[in-house]
């Protein structure tokens, strides 16, 4: 690990929200470690790890049990060695927690004969050196999972760029099920059918005839501005909210002439460097030789 990359330690008060940061940190392209035993950072950082990853971040907290008493001499030394960390300390009220424990029926790492509250007390009052060294202290009592999210993005934004979202766009049959992915399904069932016609039934969506067939028409030109626009509006939302995938399905009857020639289209209109730009984008025709 090279001395210059980034380092985030995410710590912090149990139930406050460290996956959902560290699965942040991941989409932003870091190399994530959950549970790291401080003891063996030394030897971790001396690993040659991907050249491809932004940085590293490490979640620590309360599960190892020789965590409070490790860290502070682990991190001086590895400092002085010219390491450099960004420690985000996470926590939210009382209430919050006992809450959050209560609807995932986990156990606290403090957990015993005293009960969740004791336990939830306890490790307040043992994290208040650490949170008083933190770089970063968020308080995630009144987030939800995406506030969390973009705030976590913000901060490895400070570091890299940003990875672009992902879209995939997937045509398919009707009748051979939509895909189980899809955030976002079209149905074009309505528009003309190629199939009928025993000259253009053998094509399919990406040839120029049935494409022509297909998207020439009013109804279709009409809506084909009204889906771009849908998508011009929705994808960068979409993006502001910390999405790293957004999979759009088009189906058909048969995954053949139609579906295929409006994915088509969505992929040329997305790729265009106006409106929509930033994004890595893949088409895929899933039922496309499917009988």
């Amino acid at each position: 690990m090279m001395k210059t990359s980034p380092i985030i330690i995410i710590t912090g008060r149990s139930g406050s929200g460290k996956s959902t940061a560290m699965a942040a940190l991941e989409d932003a392209g870091f190399y994530c470690v959950d549970n790291m035993p401080v003891m063996l950072l030394p030897q971790f950082l001396a690993l040659s790890l991907s050249r491809e990853a932004a940085g590293l971040s490490l979640v620590m907290d309360l599960r190892e049990r020789g965590f409070l008493s490790a860290y502070p001499s682990v991190l001086d030394r590895l400092q002085r060695q010219g390491y450099r960390f960004e420690i985000i300390f996470l926590e939210a009220d009382e209430e919050t927690l006992l809450r959050r424990y209560s609807q995932t029926r986990r156990q606290h790492p403090l957990s015993g004969d005293g009960g969740l509250v004791d336990a939830v007390r306890a490790e307040a009052e043992m994290l208040k050196p650490l949170r008083k060294n933190a770089t970063r202290v968020i308080d995630t009592s009144r987030c939800s999972v995406h506030e969390l999210r973009a705030m976590i993005l913000e901060i490895a934004q400070t570091y890299v760029e940003p990875a672009p979202m992902r879209i995939n766009i997937i045509s398919f049959g009707f009748k051979f099920g939509p895909p189980r992915e899809a955030d976002l399904v079209f149905d074009v069932r309505f528009l003309p059918n190629p199939h009928f016609d025993e000259a253009l039934r053998p094509m399919d969506g990406e040839a120029d005839k049935i494409r022509e067939y297909i998207l020439n028409p009013e109804k279709s030109r009409l809506f084909l501005a009204k889906l771009f626009a849908l998508l011009d509006y929705s994808i960068p939302l979409y993006k502001q909210e910390g999405k790293a995938y957004l999979t759009i399905a088009v189906g058909c009857t048969g995954g053949r002439h139609r579906s295929v020639a409006v994915a088509r289209a969505l992929y040329e209109h997305i790729t265009q460097p106006d409106p929509q730009s930033g994004f890595q984008v893949e088409i895929h025709h899933r039922d496309i030789f499917q009988d």
